[in-house]
């Protein structure tokens, strides 16, 4: 890569923005139907295994969540690989018809009571659908974003990606905050989730609708006869890009554990284990997803301006000191004001890297393998840190040991800070 200047960077820059909500409109879909399945775990896990052992149910589902994200590093690579040789446009047209038909498949699915163990092995399957979709959207969204954008402003586009994120668990929060507020639990047990999950689906079909006016990207255009001409791409960034899969597994590594603890594994937590009302951790978890909205455009700018790095150190170091403070609020029946405290500090603090989270993971692999090396190695280190959060912290509060959990997270940001000290300064240049 080579350092630029860019000469437009002082000039007033107007973003397409209908580009860049089209083109994050698929991930926003998949991200409310990945956190859908998280949040409302506790209601229908009832629904799909045998209901005399609520923990044991819990653990259950969480588990089908936990088997689905192996399926992701699968997605990566073979959505990546199509990416890399059909285009971004297509590839993510894909994987947003995954998302939707498993979301809508799960809004029906027969339950425990009904079918048995079909039940399950049916939910399994419409959470691998799901888990390969997710492993190829995140790759090929970000190398969309970061494809399209002028070297000088690409944090400003990375942050795109995950404003659609935080609108999305936005809406799926402030569905949660509906429900649990209108219907009783035996009611959200039996059909409440249900509505959820047929949201899902229906976005999903307007996410499709808005991504069929993309445009393929120039990046992709100008390298694909490379792809096309590149033997054993997955191997090939093992041993030609070693460092670069190091750096996004460190990184990676704590981006998975802030996401799924704050998003997902917390929920639960706080309402099956401390007693929390549902309504409160949904309204808090609301506030804090506002709050990663609202800093993800001026995080991406202020990397822009000086640098990717100094803003990557400041978030894990953060992690690293007050992961284990922040859980301590989570008492016994926790107040609101302790609930709101936890999750918009946390998602604060996640906003500092999310915004340039795109940007960082293509600026380290070159175009004819960026998607394929995103969606590969990303989804694995996802996979096996991500995917077991929900369980993780379930099993350690069953055994009367939860803060385990969070000594876990604040050792995964010591480890992503050491890591993060190793990358190259990227700000300002242009793709390989």
């Amino acid at each position: 890569m080579s350092q630029v200047t860019d000469s437009a960077s002082t000039e007033r820059h107007k973003l397409p923005v209908r580009t860049l909500v089209a083109a994050s409109i698929g991930n926003a879909v998949e991200w409310f139907d990945w956190t859908i399945y998280a949040t409302f775990a506790v209601y229908f896990s009832s629904q799909f295994f045998d209901k005399s052992n609520p923990t044991l149910a819990l653990i259950g589902t969480t588990s089908t969540y936990a088997l689905a994200f192996f399926f992701r590093p699968l997605g990566g690579v073979l959505l990546g690989r199509l990416a890399d040789l059909r285009g971004r446009k297509f590839a993510m047209l894909v994987t947003i018809l995954l998302m939707a038909g498993g979301s809508l498949l799960i809004a029906v699915l027969p339950t425990y009571g009904a079918v048995g163990w079909l039940a399950p092995i049916l939910l399994l399957l419409a959470r691998i659908a799901q888990g390969l979709s997710l492993g190829g959207e995140v790759s090929n969204a970000s190398a969309y974003l970061a494809e399209i954008a002028p070297p000088a402003r690409r944090g400003r586009y990375s942050s795109f990606f995950y404003i659609s994120t935080g609108t999305a668990l936005l809406a799926a929060s402030l569905l949660g905050l509906l429900l649990t507020s209108t219907l009783s639990r035996p009611d959200l047990e039996s059909y409440g989730w249900r509505i959820a999950f047929a949201v899902g689906g229906v976005l999903g079909l307007v996410g499709l609708w808005l991504r069929r006016s993309l445009s393929e990207t120039d990046q992709f255009e100008e390298n694909v006869e490379k792809a096309k001409a590149t033997k054993n791409p997955l191997l090939r960034t093992l041993t030609h890009h070693p460092r670069s899969v190091l750096q996004l597994f460190g990184f990676t590594l704590l981006s998975t554990l802030c996401y799924y603890t704050f998003f997902s594994a917390l929920t639960p937590y706080a309402v099956q284990f401390r007693e929390a009302s549902g309504s409160d951790v949904f309204l808090a978890l609301s506030i804090g997803t506002v709050v990663f909205i609202v800093l993800q455009y001026p995080m991406g700018a202020c990397a822009d301006r000086f640098g990717r790095k100094p803003q990557m150190l400041v978030w894990s170091a953060a992690f690293a000191l007050l992961t284990v403070p922040l859980s301590l609020l989570i008492t016994d029946r926790p107040p609101l004001i302790n609930l709101i405290v936890v999750f918009s500090v946390g998602l604060g603090l996640y906003a500092v890297f999310s915004s340039i989270a795109p940007a960082i993971m293509s600026e380290i692999f070159p175009t004819e393998l960026r998607a394929l090396g995103i969606g590969a190695w990303y989804n694995l280190t996802v996979a096996l840190f991500g995917g077991t959060a929900p369980l993780l912290i379930a099993a350690l509060s069953g055994a009367g040991t939860p803060q385990l959990f969070f000594w876990y997270v604040a050792g995964a940001a010591l480890v992503a800070f050491l890591i993060i000290l190793t990358l190259p300064e990227t700000k300002g240049r242009v793709l390989d």
